[in-house]
């Protein structure tokens, strides 16, 4: 099981941090202290217990300690004063506090999906959109994202042209490093649309790419840097764009239904 939390995840079948989606480089130590405190997120870790889990009862000094504390909350992004997520209790010990959902691991779910047999694309051009990336950092811009890929689905499937997967079933390749040709297969669609989202004060920049997910090749891509009120043009922008990518397949699909 790999742990998730914020906008992070934990994978334990390939000892990797990542923070929306990108990996972040963490010490062997830092990565399984940072397990240890995550598993036992229900109680108080003591001192003693990580030297007896972590150091395996060699002497540990206080600053060393420390350091390593201080390097679990870096690596995460918290830090001594927020203690956003690893809190300190003076005299008694440490305790994770973020709130953390268990998820089967990457490697878990490829093994699955290697089993089951690729979807059939359907008889028109078939499209999925994925969440995209927040690469700010914080929680707001998390759902922001969400609700920008939501938008664009909401869009493109008033095209009765176009076949468009449901939020619900593209939404599960958040913070997962799947190929594209992978989700492809798994979802039974010709082609992926994903991107990014970066604010920044008023400002807000959005990167979007569609991909042919049988090639695996690039049909179009665009940054957008505007505005933040500006942003629902940035969606429509993104929607007749995309459309206007697949034109091609979808007149192909009016004359076979002719």
């Amino acid at each position: 099981m790999d742990f998730h939390f914020e906008n992070q995840q934990l994978d334990l079948s390939r000892r990797e941090l990542r923070r929306a989606g990108r990996r972040v480089p963490v010490e062997p130590q830092v990565f399984d202290l940072l397990v240890y405190m995550i598993e036992n997120r229900d109680r108080v870790v003591t001192k003693d217990d990580l030297i007896q889990s972590i150091w395996k009862g060699r002497i540990v000094s206080e600053s060393a300690l420390a350091t390593r504390i201080n390097a679990v909350r870096k690596a995460v992004g918290d830090s001594g004063d927020s203690q956003r997520l690893i809190r300190t209790l003076p005299r008694k010990g440490f305790r994770f506090v973020g709130e953390v959902t268990c998820q089967p691991s990457a490697l878990a779910s490829a093994s699955v999906v290697a089993a089951a047999p690729a979807l059939t694309l359907p008889d028109k051009p078939s499209i999925a959109v994925l969440s995209f990336t927040n690469m700010t950092g914080d929680a707001d811009s998390d759902y922001f994202g969400d609700g920008l890929a939501e938008d664009v689905i909401t869009s493109l499937s008033r095209n009765p042209f176009l076949f468009v997967i449901a939020r619900n079933s593209s939404f599960t390749y958040k913070g997962r490093a799947i190929a594209v040709k992978q989700i492809g297969r798994e979802l039974g669609v010709g082609y992926v649309l994903e991107g990014s989202v970066r604010r920044s004060g008023s400002r807000v920049r959005v990167t979007a790419q569609l991909i042919d997910a049988t090639a695996g090749g690039h049909v179009w891509a665009e940054r957008y840097d505007r505005e933040l009120t500006d942003i629902f043009a940035v969606q429509d922008e993104i929607t007749e764009t995309v459309a206007m990518a697949i034109a091609p397949a979808m007149m192909g699909t009016r004359k076979r239904q002719k």
